[in-house]
């Protein structure tokens, strides 16, 4: 099969011919219809420190995809030949604390797809059948590729109920913007979207036309939500942009006794005044990777049932496996929403 792999330490990748993957007891082979960029592979395919402190070469990565199973190993159960899955890239042991407690997606002796496992850019993927998530009979596949990445969204967003609160989703990247339409859908109102990027900014309230757009570059984020919410602030701040600036405004402009979603992650420490901006205001700070297994896919399945919101107008791009360096070349564009790659 036809594979995209790092085989080298240093930027870029090769689509290189191997062997498919033997299928275990307990995995299941699937036939990869679409694959969807990652800033992790962005990390991967530029070679940046994250990466090298992960990965073992050589090695096929990305773990976005949906794709149809052809092959399932001797003990699995639940999944067939012809079922169309997407996959949940966080592969527990099962066995630890917090497997054994509900939790997990914070498993002690975590694997991810693509980054500890062989990943999805390839024609065909083996992946543990814990990991396959049955979709409906019909679904489109390109649905099925960013499921993952709406799931981190989701999340961030529910760690605790939104109830028609008022909501700002900080950082418009594609997570940023599934967020704010499952905010949309959920009633969120006034609901936020931040970015420094007009670009961004200008994607997700097109996408979100319920959302207000701010950049922090130029205006008053504080006074506009201020404004907007009879002087609170806003119920919920999701910190997705990943920038030390963006999780200081979170706080900034919580409410009292409201709550702060942290979920990009910081190249650098963050400095606040916790008695300030935690403890005097009684704000509830939640941290949160990945999606819960499997309630997170649970609540994605009934969101996405409700018809509110499609996530695949967040799809901008999509190229042949073959044409990768023409997609990671765009994947760092601001005008980039989610791309797909097609084996």
């Amino acid at each position: 099969m036809k594979a995209l792999r790092k085989t080298r330490p240093e930027r870029g990748a090769e689509l290189v011919e191997i062997p498919v993957q033997p299928v275990g007891p307990r995995d299941i082979q699937v036939k990869v219809k679409a694959a969807a960029i990652c800033g992790s592979d962005i990390h991967i395919y530029g070679w940046n420190a994250w990466a090298q402190q992960r990965l073992k070469l050589p090695m096929t990565f990305g773990h976005e995809f949906c794709g149809e199973v052809v092959k399932v190993g001797e003990q699995v159960t639940h999944l067939k030949p012809s079922d169309l899955v997407a996959a949940e890239t966080h592969i527990p042991c099962g066995q630890c604390y917090q497997c054994r407690t509900g939790n997990q997606h914070v498993c002690e002796h975590m694997s991810i797809l693509g980054v500890h496992a062989e990943g999805v850019f390839s024609d065909y993927a083996v992946i543990p059948a814990v990991c396959g998530w049955k979709l409906p009979p019909g679904t489109d596949p390109e649905l099925g590729a960013v499921m993952e990445p709406m799931g981190v969204a989701v999340h961030g967003l529910l760690a605790e109920p939104v109830d028609g609160g008022s909501v700002a989703i900080i950082g418009c990247g594609p997570i940023g913007i599934f967020g704010a339409q499952v905010a949309a859908a959920l009633g969120a109102y006034p609901l936020f979207v931040l970015d420094v990027s007009p670009e961004r900014l200008a994607m997700a309230t097109r996408i979100v036309p319920q959302a207000v757009g701010l950049n922090p570059a130029k205006d008053d984020v504080v006074a506009a939500v201020r404004k907007a919410t009879n002087g609170r602030g806003i119920d919920i701040a999701v910190e997705l942009s990943g920038s030390v600036p963006g999780t200081r405004l979170a706080f900034n402009m919580t409410r009292l006794g409201g709550r702060v979603s942290l979920v990009g992650l910081t190249g650098e420490p963050v400095t606040l005044n916790t008695c300030d901006d935690i403890i005097y205001k009684e704000v509830t700070v939640k941290g949160t990777t990945g999606r819960l297994m499997w309630k997170t896919w649970y609540q994605m399945d009934r969101l996405l049932a409700s018809g509110r919101f499609d996530p695949r107008q967040v799809i901008t791009h999509r190229f042949p496996l073959a044409d990768f360096d023409k997609a990671f070349e765009l994947a760092t564009s601001a005008t980039a929403g989610k791309i797909l790659l097609i084996p």
